[in-house]
């Protein structure tokens, strides 16, 4: 069979290999002994978290992450042309999304390369179908605008859409900044907005709950340094 390009969706947390990720994946896997990652010593650690039988210091890895310049990246598909399977990995969920890895594919297509997307977890639509808001027509946003004035004429536009379109929307950001986030959007949107926080998804500590923006404003959950999605619907 012909070489392809195969996106591999890493698992969101910690020990949670054996719940997201399928065996077909595992066996995929082992099909590669090149792989394009973020970081070299997280993707070492998740091959060996989802069962790479391959010897790593002898695999080969290539780096795609914001340093990355698009020069850079002309010869990571090489070796499909020589008859080697090549992995996408990101650094956790589905590789592409919300992630540099579009670069990869978009490059793959050009070059008439086989893709292979395999299934895997994805916090962005895990929250979605947990927070009981359109899954029809959304928006991800990726990360809110940095400084209040940017931010709080964002959310004017995007509350627009929700109600105009009724379209949910949809954010991440640094987790550092999540509290400080929440509190700004229940504080700024209108009240009966609905906002769903979706935080540590798929582990033990999972956390999920939709409500008025007003109603977070008393007793918020501690989300610092926890990795979270917001949801925003009428």
């Amino acid at each position: 069979m012909a070489a392809k390009l195969i996106l591999f969706p890493v698992p969101i947390g910690e020990d949670t290999v054996d719940a997201c990720i399928p065996p077909f994946n595992r066996e995929m896997l082992n099909t590669c002994h090149h792989f394009i990652v973020e970081d070299l010593r997280t993707a070492r650690r998740n091959l060996k978290r989802m069962g790479y039988t391959g010897e790593i210091d002898s695999t080969i890895f290539y780096e795609l992450n914001e340093h990355t310049q698009e020069t850079e990246i002309t010869t990571y598909l090489d070796p499909i042309a020589e008859g080697f399977n090549v992995g996408l990995m990101s650094e956790a969920g589905l590789p592409c999304i919300a992630d540099p890895g579009s670069l990869i594919t978009s490059m793959a297509h050009r070059q008439g390369i086989e893709i292979l997307p395999l299934v895997g977890p994805s916090s962005i639509f895990l929250a979605l179908m947990a927070s009981g808001f359109n899954g029809q027509n959304f928006a991800f946003n990726g990360y809110p605008p940095v400084g209040a004035n940017k931010l709080a004429s964002s959310l004017k536009t995007i509350e627009t859409r929700i109600y105009r379109d009724s379209q949910t929307q949809i954010f991440i950001e640094a987790p550092y900044r999540n509290d400080k986030l929440l509190a700004f959007l229940a504080s700024k949107l209108m009240p009966t907005t609905r906002i769903c926080v979706a935080c540590d998804l798929t582990l033990p500590t999972q956390f999920i709950r939709t409500r008025m923006a007003r109603l977070w404003l008393t007793d918020p959950p501690q989300l610092h340094k926890r990795p979270a999605i917001f949801l925003l619907y009428k």
